[in-house]
């Protein structure tokens, strides 16, 4: 796929070291692609043709929204993709960068998303600062805090059960009072707020780096997935 997204690409806030986060309608249409995946994408383009090319979605990242896109078609139970997503590691100039893929259905009227994480591998210490901050934001307890740290590596309930070494019903208890605090509805609304509260906490833009009018708002709950 070599389509232009560059009008699509959101400006946000300074630069940051933390993933790149993508949307796609399930035909594969862009609705959201923040900074950094922008600057991701870029990277990954330039190590596979050596010539800069801004706004082209890569063929990995096509690829992987493409295997999303057909496993939609058949998997349109929300609670399967609370378990289940796609993995791919792509090489770069400088470090890997990891991608996620997973299915995101609105139980409200059935429409499908692919929501695409871009993360450069060893990036420990800013998942570190921005649980931090979400701890404080959000006022959560130590137990709660460890259960995001979970939920951001795509944990399934009994896996967080098992190394917290809980009861799978008590780290349901856990995230429904972290579904309150962050004021969502979904496992994945609550990783992308946090990631989201973190980008809006950075040093704001200057001028010649406008802010985007909806780059301000309260981020989508993304519903079902």
């Amino acid at each position: 796929m070599e389509d232009n997204y560059d009008h699509h690409e959101e400006s946000t806030a300074g630069r940051h070291a933390g993933p790149g986060i993508m949307l796609l309608t399930a035909s594969m249409q862009l609705l959201y692609k923040d900074r950094r995946a922008g600057e991701l994408c870029e990277q990954i383009i330039r190590y596979q043709s050596g010539k800069p090319a801004k706004g082209v979605l890569p063929p990995a990242v096509a690829r992987l929204a493409d295997q999303i896109r057909k496993i939609l078609r058949v998997r349109t139970d929300p609670k399967y993709w609370e378990q289940f997503q796609i993995m791919h590691a792509v090489k770069t100039l400088h470090r890997p960068v990891l991608l996620c893929g997973k299915g995101l259905i609105d139980l409200s009227n059935g429409e499908k998303r692919i929501l695409i994480v871009m993360n450069e591998t060893g990036i420990g210490a800013w998942q570190d600062n921005v649980i931090g901050q979400a701890k404080e934001k959000f006022r959560l307890t130590a137990r709660e805090t460890s259960v995001v740290r979970h939920l951001m590596k795509g944990w399934t309930n009994k896996e967080i059960a098992n190394e917290m070494g809980l009861a799978v019903q008590t780290v349901k208890e856990y995230l429904k009072h972290i579904l309150e605090k962050t004021r969502t509805t979904t496992r994945t609304a609550i990783v992308m707020q946090i990631v989201h509260c973190a980008a809006r906490d950075e040093p704001a833009a200057s001028a010649s780096d406008p802010v985007a009018p909806h780059a301000t708002r309260k981020p989508v709950e993304l519903v079902g997935a």
